[in-house]
């Protein structure tokens, strides 16, 4: 396992802590980590999926804006937070790994360390809404 910034450790251990869902990228957008409680909005363990890169991350784990359309990664908050740096919300619909549907809400920052070296993103997200009412008819997609 490569050597993590101290920042980024103390950020998977508050995570830890956290009782909802959290989920930690690096500077490239690989994901590094996720707590327990985003392992069952996800339905994967983090230790099943480990390091994954943003490309796949992006297309495992598909989003679904309101509308019933897929949501491009560059509108994805933590997207937002990774490449703009800046803090971003949204609500839209995800498939887990389970190939289940959840509507969530997702805010996101950037993770900065000392002397503002940017190490990644950090997303907080929470179920809003289950399958039983998509936009469209997801359960065949």
């Amino acid at each position: 396992m490569p050597q993590r910034d101290l920042e980024i450790i103390l950020m998977q251990r508050l995570a830890n802590y956290l009782p909802i869902p959290v989920l930690l990228v690096g500077p490239s957008g690989n994901l590094l980590f996720y707590n327990a409680p985003a392992e069952a909005l996800l339905g994967r363990r983090y230790e099943e999926s480990g390091m994954i890169s943003m490309k796949e991350w992006v297309t495992i784990l598909p989003a679904i804006d309101e509308k019933g359309l897929p949501l491009p990664p560059e509108d994805r908050p933590l997207t937002i937070a990774l490449q703009k740096r800046r803090a971003a919300h949204r609500t839209y619909w995800i498939r887990g790994f389970d190939g289940v549907y959840k509507k969530i809400e997702v805010t996101a920052f950037p993770l900065e360390g000392l002397a503002g070296r940017h190490l990644g993103a950090v997303a907080i997200f929470w179920e809003t809404g289950s399958a039983s009412d998509p936009p469209g008819d997801l359960r065949k997609a």
